[in-house]
């Protein structure tokens, strides 16, 4: 929403600053809303009106430095022009407060509204009266808020003023949030303010949770009855933390909920805030010398480590399902007779699954659903059983903007597609607040948190995950000789204990795979042009319509039908691996029902859209929802797939996922499958005859001779797709 207030503002510093472009000012725009864009102007204007001639979008040592040595505060005395003043009005109006209307001037309602800064900061006891203190205007230029934003809680609001108004005065300690969120700069700041009760001199004391911190807390044990600052300070790390626990003494009301939390994060239950529980407070992978029953890493489990890790207490080990390049690591997948080995020990293993998953672009809805499939196979072609949790890495620090506009779609095309398609759970491995965000969006069951990246934002400033399974800790070597491996150690939860007896695993010989594009795509188009121009479907056209009416009314080329197909090919390869039958029966009616749109296939789609009709063949494979409800349902009842069996009631619901490529596409894979239970003839596999094929194919398109000529093209069709799909699996 626009504020005009902030308009103003904003144009302040454009009329002001009319060279901007000189002095690095970005013009900006005049939307009424506050931004870092206008934040970063005020601030170089700040500089600029302080005569910095090396201008800055950061409020960083220099600036504060010279408000401190040219003023030492701000105040109707002390600011050296209008502008100037204009200024830190404008920034008042960006921050909410009243600016007094901008007029070059520090009256009394910019005094008021100092005032109330400084009250909202919980500084207004170090810095009482209407002046702005070198910390205060740094704190004014940012987006940080002062007042509780987005249903934050008070408490936590109440204990940011505390650690603002108790430390300000520190010369490493700045004005952080009051919004009653939990964040990286609270984190931070409650590490300082520990170093500072422990007596740490300005320039040693520096927010790290290092040796000298971990020495001084270990003599800091607070415990019921204790009272002042520890006891303050240590309620305060758990109010952050998500503990309902009251600020200040350390009551019974406190023990009970230490009780709790040391239960939940799995410390000794003492009641008492010890080091291992201040240490799980403070930092995301806690006391890393606490033992740990559960590991990871990228190493063969051989007899001689089997029995390391067995001697050191580790009863799980996290192993991945799949290693896209063994260059640099050859033993992370795991290797032929592993679980066996695993298995004899008595150890149990719990599988991982990543490919790269180091960005936000690599994450998708569509990524998503790629991955589970390949999850499901390997999974599988190891022997574990249904009922094993995968877990999905995320293994970078996902902003969470970045995680809502693309970790959580992915996970979605995750659990879509184990649901469906595997015994399997879902699980998500990665910093606190991806996993936690993952979970409560109903995308996995069980968290693996990579804790050991206290660094990352997803761990600064967020509680454990309420789901978590595994907490990786530390990176350690264990044993020696032979039996010598690294590992990262795990705490363990319980809510999964992996996985200690595997089937003998599924063989992928002979089934499908992804086609090679470089070495086929361009003469298999060719071929399928060829083919279905010999048969009277012409690149574009066809059907009594001219290629003009066929464009403007929404058809499609050959080229653009065989492009789409080539698009999703890795949808097409999956299904058909895990179902264990020919691409190509599944590939060549979506083709051609792509290649014959035509305009009264979107006169119908409108029509039920408008409620007019109530059903239609439609999108990539042009099947109606009342045929996909039976196709499902029947592979539903074969154990095929999983799901809720479907009713007419579910008709309009079908028909508007069919609108999803994916989703349509795999309702034709399963939709062939129940072709065949109609026709009486054996499920199709990998040697399924021409005959049966045809048979399949002319089924999709009903009964009759109209379907059995249908059948007759679309085998053509298939032989081609067929021919270029057979020499990709043998290359």
């Amino acid at each position: 929403m626009a504020d005009e207030l902030v308009r103003r503002a904003q144009r302040f510093v454009n009329t002001t600053y009319n060279n901007g472009a000189t002095l690095g000012i970005s013009k900006l725009d005049e939307n009424g809303q506050t931004g870092w864009t206008t934040m970063y102007a005020l601030t170089r204007a700040l500089q600029y009106e302080m005569g910095i001639t090396s201008l800055s979008d950061s409020f960083g040592p220099t600036t504060l430095s010279t408000i401190g040595a040219k003023y030492g505060k701000l105040d109707g005395t002390t600011i050296p022009s209008a502008n100037f003043c204009r200024v830190i009005q404008s920034a008042l109006y960006c921050k909410g407060y009243d600016g007094g209307e901008i007029d070059g001037t520090y009256n009394s309602r910019v005094q008021d509204a100092v005032l109330k800064l400084n009250q909202n900061m919980g500084v207004s006891s170090t810095y009482p009266g209407s002046s702005l203190w070198p910390k205060v205007v740094k704190g004014l230029f940012n987006m940080d808020a002062y007042v509780t934003v987005s249903n934050g809680s008070d408490a936590i609001r109440s204990i940011q003023q505390w650690l603002n108004g108790r430390y300000i005065l520190r010369k490493d300690f700045y004005i952080i949030p009051c919004d009653g969120h939990h964040s990286r700069d609270v984190a931070k700041s409650m590490l300082y303010a520990i170093q500072f009760e422990l007596g740490m001199a300005d320039g040693t004391a520096n927010g790290v949770f290092g040796p000298g911190t971990q020495s001084g807390l270990r003599s800091h044990t607070v415990s019921t009855g204790t009272t002042g600052t520890w006891a303050q300070l240590f309620t305060a790390a758990m109010i952050l933390n998500k503990r309902d626990v009251p600020f200040g003494n350390f009551t019974a009301a406190v023990q009970s909920g230490v009780e709790s939390f040391q239960a939940f994060i799995k410390l000794p239950v003492t009641g008492n805030g010890d080091f291992q529980t201040w240490a799980s407070l403070l930092v995301s992978y806690g006391d890393q010398s606490r033992p740990g029953t559960a590991c990871d890493g990228v190493t063969k489990i051989t007899p001689a480590r089997a029995q390391t890790l067995k001697d050191a207490g580790y009863k799980y080990i996290g192993r991945y399902l799949y290693n896209s390049s063994t260059s640099s690591l050859p033993e992370k997948q795991i290797q032929p007779g592993e679980l066996a080995t695993i298995k004899e020990y008595g150890l149990r293993c719990f599988p991982i699954y990543q490919t790269w998953s180091r960005s936000a672009d690599y994450f998708s809805y569509v990524q998503g659903t790629n991955d589970a499939f390949m999850a499901i196979e390997w999974a599988q072609h190891h022997g574990f059983k249904a009922g094993s949790i995968i877990y999905f890495a995320v293994d970078y620090d996902a902003m969470d903007g970045e995680v809502t506009e693309y970790v959580i779609p992915h996970f979605r095309g995750v659990m879509r597609t184990i649901g469906e398609n595997s015994g399997y759970g879902v699980g998500v491995y990665g910093p606190r607040n991806v996993c936690q965000r993952v979970a409560d969006a109903g995308y996995a069951a069980a968290s693996f948190v990579s804790d050991m990246s206290s660094g990352f934002s997803g761990n600064l400033g967020y509680p454990m995950p309420t789901n978590w399974a595994f907490d990786q800790i530390v990176t350690l070597t264990v044993g020696s000789g032979a039996g010598a491996i690294e590992i990262d150690k795990n705490v363990a939860s319980g809510r999964d204990t992996g996985q200690g007896d595997f089937a003998p695993g599924s063989s992928t010989v002979g089934l499908d795979v992804d086609l090679d594009k470089a070495a086929y795509q361009a003469s298999m188009l060719t071929d399928v042009k060829s083919y279905l121009t010999s048969i009277g479907v012409p690149e574009t056209g066809g059907d009594g319509w001219t290629d003009d009416d066929w464009a403007t009314l929404g058809g499609i080329s050959t080229t653009k039908a065989f492009e789409l197909v080539l698009s999703a090919d890795w949808l097409f390869t999956s299904l058909a691996r895990q179902l264990k039958l020919r691409k190509a029966l599944i590939q060549a009616p979506v083709l051609w029902e792509l290649r014959k749109l035509n305009p009264l296939d979107f006169i119908a789609d409108d029509a039920v859209r408008l409620g007019v009709k109530g059903d239609s063949s439609t999108g990539w494979g042009q099947i109606f929802a009342w045929v996909t409800i039976e196709a499902r349902n029947y592979c539903m009842q074969q154990g095929i797939i999983n799901g809720t069996p479907l009713t007419g009631s579910d008709t309009r619901a079908v028909w508007d996922n069919l609108q999803d490529p994916l989703y349509n596409v795999r309702s034709v894979s399963y939709l062939t499958v129940y072709n065949a239970h109609q026709l009486g003839i054996p499920r199709p596999g990998l040697n399924t005859g021409a005959a049966d094929t045809q048979a399949l194919l002319a089924r999709y398109n009903g009964e009759g001779d109209d379907a059995a000529k249908y059948g007759r093209e679309l085998m053509g069709l298939y032989n081609v797709l067929e021919n270029y799909n057979q020499l990709s699996r043998t290359t």
